[in-house]
């Protein structure tokens, strides 16, 4: 533990030209009293560091000295492709590992590309949970993901419909959908790939024992279309509506996305008023009243007669309500 926090402490002295016992001992996360520790034996060690009396003192290291340290760990250097979502690194248990390989890159960066990874940093940020919504991360993620990293089989209890079920697990792959951590795995005795929800997961264990991956596996290509799949398959019900063209064009912004592509794709022509007639794809009526609600006064339904019934409720209230 301490010879790598002594590693990292020379490698933030070489990416900057001058640190203070604060400012190190804030990024090494130990006190001042421990920094001045520290120092003192990578001195001992052989590495120039000293330290400057003053008001823009601090700790440095001799101009010109370059560290060796510099190569990146297997790990380190997978959790340096994912530095762009710090929430899901951390929740994965890969904070310490993207933040070496972050510090490696830089030291090994020439000096005026140093302020390259704050720069980036100041201008991009990747915010995955959906709004209104407190992010919640599964206790079982960093197992889990670590058996991924490993690919080592999982021994896993599920709750599903009620009931809880033990399954022997390949995990490929996580994905983060909208705040909610989802594995995508191959059962062992099904030879089949599948989709689990982790924080539906109650128990999970990594063996000993690794699996073949199937290296034409692509992670991304399965997960659209399990999505496209689950989307289409809560779609019970349908609904035929007359949009105006503002509502044509708010139409995927207020229903499911794959409805609304299905629904436009089969679209009339428009009437001589510019509206179009769609039959568009619900997962329940009740579903498809708070939907197309959000378009006003820019869809009418046409059928079933008791969601038009309904709408046309909602219409004699609201007129009462907005009377002169």
């Amino acid at each position: 533990m301490r010879a790598a926090r002594l590693i990292k402490m020379v490698l933030l002295l070489q990416g900057r030209s001058a640190m203070t016992a604060a400012e190190l001992a804030r990024e090494l996360e130990v006190s001042e009293r421990t920094v001045t520790r520290d120092a003192q034996a990578l001195s001992e060690a052989g590495v120039p560091v000293y330290a400057e009396r003053g008001r823009a003192g601090g700790y440095r290291l001799v101009d010109g000295y370059r560290t060796r340290l510099t190569g990146l760990a297997r790990g380190e250097a997978e959790a340096l492709f994912l530095s762009g979502v710090p929430g899901a690194l951390r929740e994965m248990g890969l904070e310490d590992a993207a933040s070496a390989a972050r510090l490696k890159v830089s030291a090994a960066l020439m000096p005026s590309l140093r302020d390259a990874p704050r720069t980036a940093a100041q201008r991009f940020h990747l915010d995955a949970p959906a709004w209104f919504q407190e992010p919640r991360t599964p206790p079982l993620l960093p197992v889990i993901a670590e058996a991924v990293w490993d690919d080592r089989r999982l021994t896993a209890r599920y709750l599903r419909g009620g009931t809880e079920a033990v399954r022997e697990l390949e995990p490929y792959g996580l994905v983060l959908k909208a705040g909610l951590w989802y594995l995508c795995a191959r059962v062992a005795d099904a030879e089949a790939f599948r989709t689990y929800r982790v924080d539906r997961f109650t128990d999970a264990r990594a063996g000993a024992e690794r699996f073949g991956r199937d290296e034409d596996f692509d992670l991304p290509g399965f997960w659209a279309r399990q999505a496209e799949r689950f989307a289409r398959s809560i779609l019970r019900a349908e609904v035929v509506v007359r949009l105006t063209p503002a509502g044509l064009r708010r139409l995927p912004y207020a229903v499911d996305p794959v409805a609304a592509r299905d629904a436009l794709a089969t679209a009339g022509e428009p009437d001589a008023r510019g509206w179009v007639t769609v039959t568009l794809g619900v997962e329940s009526e009740e579903v498809a009243h708070g939907q197309l609600t959000a378009l006003g006064p820019e869809a009418e339904v046409v059928s079933p007669e008791p969601l038009r019934r309904r709408f046309a409720a909602d219409a004699a209230r609201l007129a009462a309500l907005y009377r002169p």
